[in-house]
């Protein structure tokens, strides 16, 4: 049985993926930066996800995900960007739709994240 993923734990999922995709590697140092947070909270952060299955960690590379962390991060990155295509939908000033996708995003269930991509499938293809 999978157990809930905390807040920080899927905050700093997202991170990784979303550094991964954009340089291929992801340091302690890039994570503490993206999540203002200082390199020792993110070197214990990463410890935990280790032992958790979500990461690995490679001699002289730092670190990569594994399937379940791949898995998760994308999830999450998926959530994220769903909610922010609806609250932008709904023509929210860009500032608030990141302070509340922010907040959001983490008690949105499967079944609403999918409820509002059909939503928005649907409503934009209606214009």
């Amino acid at each position: 049985m999978n157990k809930k993923l905390s807040e920080p734990n899927e905050d700093y999922l997202e991170r990784i993926c979303e550094l991964l995709d954009k340089k291929s590697y992801a340091r302690v140092t890039d994570i503490a930066e993206e999540l203002k947070v200082k390199p020792a909270s993110v070197t214990a952060m990463l410890q935990k996800l280790e032992v958790d299955g979500y990461l690995v960690r490679e001699i002289y590379r730092g670190f990569s995900l594994t399937k379940k962390g791949v898995a998760a991060g994308k999830k999450i990155q998926k959530r994220h960007q769903v909610l922010y295509r609806f609250l932008n939908f709904l023509k929210i000033d860009p500032e608030v739709i990141a302070d509340d996708v922010d907040g959001l995003e983490h008690h949105l269930s499967d079944e609403t994240v999918k409820k509002l991509e059909t939503f928005l499938e649907k409503e934009v293809n209606a214009y």
